[in-house]
């Protein structure tokens, strides 16, 4: 991405189950769509399948990326590559077939990337970091849209900042949780590349105007590191 560009994702996790088409065109300016995968086992609630990004790549071209928070991301990676997926992430606490993963994801032309938990540190995922397009680092325990930041989290985005600077890497860091207007600040100025928010989005009376400004002041503080 153009480093000089903070993107904004907006998750549909926090858009009307009822209305989602319409929420989506309310929030037309948005760069990503941010898609949560969820499957009631690795974390405590159920979501979205791959028919959910196929009605969605069917409607817009903007960039489709799905968050897989599942036992078994290898029985769902190819399915939700045929329906639309730009962008697949898997979780780095999967670590024993992370590799295999990202490799998996790659070979279906998707761009790979890895989350990381609250409690799970930067060092779990080092080993792939030369192998992903993007890091995820969870601001808050996964589940549930609407949550709030979890403080610490943000020295793992300046650490995963400085990380990239001192091994020459390019891959964005994407932050998940408890974006608010208020604090969107924070997020940028730690080092983070892509935000996802959701109810900071769908929940205010314009999501256009939201994004443009959670943009706005995101751009104003970010961390200029490469």
């Amino acid at each position: 991405m153009n480093a000089a560009v903070i993107k904004i994702a907006a998750s549909i996790l926090a858009a009307d189950p009822l209305n989602i088409a319409r929420d989506v065109a309310r929030a037309a300016n948005a760069d990503y769509l941010h898609v949560d995968v969820m499957d009631g086992r690795f974390v405590p609630n159920v979501t979205f399948g791959p028919s959910l990004v196929q009605a969605l790549r069917r409607e817009t071209d903007r960039f489709l990326d799905v968050h897989l928070m599942v036992e078994s991301p290898e029985n769902l990676i190819l399915s939700f590559a045929e329906a639309g997926a730009d962008s697949i992430t898997v979780h780095a606490e999967l670590l024993p077939r992370l590799h295999r993963l990202l490799q998996t994801i790659q070979g279906l032309n998707c761009r790979a990337a890895v989350a990381l938990n609250p409690g799970t540190p930067v060092l779990v995922a080092r080993e792939v970091l030369s192998a992903v397009s993007m890091v995820l680092v969870m601001t808050v325990n996964p589940g549930y849209g609407g949550q709030t930041l979890i403080p610490e989290t943000l020295r793992k985005v300046t650490e995963l900042a400085e990380l990239r600077e001192s091994l020459g890497l390019s891959f964005d860091i994407e932050v998940d949780g408890g974006v608010t207007l208020e604090n969107v600040h924070d997020f940028a100025a730690a080092g983070a590349d892509v935000i996802v928010a959701g109810t900071a989005v769908f929940e205010a009376g314009d999501p256009a105007e939201a994004v443009a400004r959670l943009r706005s002041s995101a751009e104003a503080h970010r961390r200029v590191s490469r």
